[in-house]
């Protein structure tokens, strides 16, 4: 495996033909580093493209438009959140960006307590299909991902498949804006993501940075076809720290014009609202002693979480 451009670099075609080399070669980068950058991962550049243009479409809109898709009082979950919103745990100033979430369709059954229905822009008519399409692509690949970290850590290859299945997981479609000299605040402050593992498209722009073990910040600059993927606090607090949520930044690059905009879309793999977050028993031992004796359910945490973020 080299080290590249800030963080190690997987095959994903190795999903396919050698799950327990891919496995390995997955668990080590995360365990070192929390982030991997995913090559020949599938999903065919026309699905990324399509996605990003319609986001780029849709934040190109007049804020009056833009601001009917605010769910007040949804948590941010679905629809549109402006910017000045997201504020970064621990962080004093709010994030300058702004975002669309599209969860799970739900189709008004039993999840729908939990996961709202989708809403969409009827002035962007492709919207709904490139980001269902989009959706749809990321899910299944990080589900393929998770059978491989399933067996890093000693767990049959569909130990999480029952788990994400119907998971709340969410497709955020970001953007930052060209840096306001006069605001203070970063494009996203220094911060960890809360749910399982994060697939992220629009890393090969600068200003994505992680925080090193020795507190230092290194500079993540993937190529145009890799997927960035990393692990968030759910699945930190399931291996007891085995697998690291690391910290990580949007930044402001060397560089960068004043009237350079930057777009991203990650989806963050969720548990199933109702899914037990407990420590698995053999990540914990007399050096790793375990840090969660107490078990919680993936809401609850998700709910405690979007509290200290400023979405509800």
């Amino acid at each position: 495996m080299s080290q590249t451009r800030g963080v190690p670099t997987v095959d994903a075609q190795n999903l396919g033909t050698d799950l327990h080399a891919f496995s390995k070669a997955l668990g080590q980068a995360w365990t070192e580093t929390g982030f991997v950058a995913v090559t020949n991962h599938g999903i065919d550049t026309t699905v990324i493209d399509s996605c990003i243009k319609v986001s780029r479409d849709f934040f190109a809109l007049p804020d009056v438009v833009k601001m009917k898709y605010r769910v007040v009082g949804g948590g941010g979950q679905r629809g549109y959140t402006p910017f000045g919103i997201e504020t970064a745990k621990d962080a004093t100033l709010a994030d300058q960006k702004e975002f669309w979430h599209v969860g799970r369709d739900t189709s008004g059954g039993v999840l729908s307590e939990k996961m709202p229905d989708n809403i969409w822009p009827e002035e962007c008519p492709p919207f709904k299909e490139a980001c269902q399409t989009f959706y749809g692509a990321m899910d299944h690949l990080g589900r393929r991902l998770l059978s491989a970290v399933a067996l890093y850590l000693d767990q049959s290859p569909d130990h999480f498949e029952s788990r994400v299945s119907t998971g709340n997981s969410i497709l955020r479609l970001l953007h930052y804006p060209p840096p306001d000299m006069n605001n203070a605040g970063e494009r996203a402050a220094a911060h960890e993501d809360i749910n399982v593992i994060t697939l992220l498209v629009g890393a090969d722009q600068a200003g994505l940075e992680i925080l090193n073990r020795d507190g230092t910040w290194i500079p993540v600059h993937a190529d145009a076809d890799a997927i960035v993927c990393n692990v968030g606090d759910m699945l930190e607090r399931l291996t007891n720290h085995v697998l690291p949520s690391t910290t990580h930044r949007v930044v402001r690059a060397d560089g960068e014009g004043d009237d350079c905009s930057r777009y991203a879309a990650p989806f963050f793999l969720h548990f199933a609202p109702d899914v037990k977050i407990a420590t698995l028993p053999n990540c914990i031992t007399e050096q790793r002693p375990n840090r969660y004796p107490s078990a919680i359910t993936a809401q609850t945490f998700l709910e405690q979480r979007l509290a200290e973020i400023g979405l509800t």
